[in-house]
């Protein structure tokens, strides 16, 4: 059994909750993480438990997996985000909140409660260990996971841990763990992180995020590692939810929502074709040609993915590489030349054969993908100059040629001056890219 991909209702925050529920369903999630709010199942309504019995209805009907989120802004106190906390000295507010949430996560069948800490200092610790005991100690028996939020007490996982060994290891304090938050503060990736929490991980937020920058990034705008983090929860055998958390983009939710889920099939494709090129490299004879399909515009990085996997395992690496450019499509060995940068040193002479095929070609893609670094590493300086000689003759940019700036030399621009003159002699326009290689060299 694999995990739960599911949807954040705090995304969906313009949407009344049954209207979010459908669309999360209906796009194929299988779990959402249900954030308490004044508009999403109110804790402090007078007919909570008629709500809740409601909800609990609902979620069966359309087949949702649920966790419940405690991270509403403006629910305990209209003037001031996410107050009270469990640092705060009107603690008892938050604690009540939360005990609140473990009675309507037991009536929703839901795997947990998570929570944070708040923000404070280091002297706040022992207020946060006594706050978290009291939540331990009231209501139901549902689990509650400690999320690290960055610029909070407890914003790294060692700090979550810390705090569960000095209450004891109580069995129903477990770790949530939002992904982009470890690009964002933590020492170590997320996939890391995720094999350091192992089995006491109860919940899992899925964003991407910038190194030092605490904003919820669309997949592909930050530095995750996806199908990395994705093939990390499969490796600890995680079965729970894994939810997108994208709290500011309610304003365009269900597209946000589409878009998160292709990247995340994509990535979860990726992460099992690596795992089987890996136990079987002959497997890539397969899988090579279907990435296209399976991931999209991403292709040529998931290809480079697959070739590394190859690589780290096959007898014979340069023989499977020649292969797979030899007999694949032009996006094939599009990305054969792109993997070369990756992993050509570990055949030079492979790569350069490659290489110089694809700079006799008249294909646009394939020249440009042939000039990056392991050309300009391997090729003889005379056929790196004529490559980008070449890419001027097809008007390719310059862009794609790897180290130009720094291994330009006199040849080469004695040979693009020499191309500049036939082209204004024929009274054709010079490239801008020729006029501004030789502007820098004069």
């Amino acid at each position: 059994m694999t995990f739960h991909l599911g949807y954040g209702t705090n995304g969906f925050s313009n949407h009344r909750l049954d209207d979010a529920l459908a669309v999360i369903a209906d796009l194929g999630y299988t779990a959402v993480a249900l954030t308490l709010d004044h508009h999403h199942l109110d804790p402090f309504a007078d007919d909570i438990a008629k709500q809740t019995e409601r909800l609990a209805t609902r979620l069966q009907e359309l087949g949702l997996r649920c966790v419940v989120e405690t991270g509403a802004r403006y629910l305990l106190d209209p003037r001031r985000k996410h107050h009270p906390t469990l640092v705060s000295t009107s603690q008892e507010v938050r604690v009540d909140f939360l005990v609140r949430a473990k009675h309507i996560a037991a009536d929703l069948g839901a795997d947990c409660v998570s929570f944070w800490s708040g923000i404070g200092s280091p002297d706040d610790w022992d207020r946060l260990r006594s706050g978290v005991a009291a939540v331990l100690e009231n209501g139901p028996s549902v689990p509650i996971g400690l999320e690290p939020e960055p610029g909070m007490v407890v914003q790294c996982l060692d700090q979550a841990l810390r705090l569960r060994t000095e209450l004891g290891d109580p069995d129903l304090l477990r770790i949530t763990l939002d992904v982009g938050h470890c690009v964002a503060v933590e020492p170590q990736d997320a996939a890391a992180c995720i094999r350091q929490a192992g089995d006491l991980l109860v919940n899992v937020q899925l964003d991407d995020m910038l190194p030092g920058v605490h904003e919820h990034l669309e997949f592909g705008e930050g530095q995750l590692d996806l199908p990395g983090t994705l093939a990390a929860l499969t490796e600890i055998g995680y079965t729970g939810v894994a939810a997108v958390e994208l709290p500011r983009h309610s304003h365009a939710a269900p597209d946000v929502a589409a878009r998160a889920l292709r990247a995340l099939r994509a990535a979860r494709w990726l992460a099992e074709a690596e795992r089987a090129v890996r136990a079987d490299p002959s497997a890539i004879d397969t899988l090579f040609p279907a990435v296209g399909r399976a991931v999209g515009a991403q292709e040529d990085a998931a290809r480079v993915r697959l070739l590394t996997a190859f690589a780290d395992t096959a007898q014979d690496p340069a023989d499977g590489l020649t292969k797979l450019y030899r007999y694949g499509t032009s996006a094939e060995r599009r990305g054969v030349l792109r993997g070369l940068a990756e992993l050509g040193d570990r055949a030079p002479a492979a790569g350069v054969a490659l290489v110089e095929d694809a700079l006799r070609s008249n294909e646009t893609g394939l020249v440009a993908a042939a000039l990056g670094a392991f050309a300009t590493r391997h090729l003889s300086r005379h056929a790196w100059r004529h490559g980008v000689l070449k890419c001027l003759f097809m008007g390719i940019p310059l862009t794609a040629v790897d180290g130009l700036d720094r291994h330009s030399d006199a040849e080469l621009l004695r040979m693009v001056a020499a191309f500049a003159e036939e082209r204004r002699a024929a009274g054709r326009p010079v490239p801008a890219d020729a006029l501004a290689l030789l502007g820098k060299a004069s």
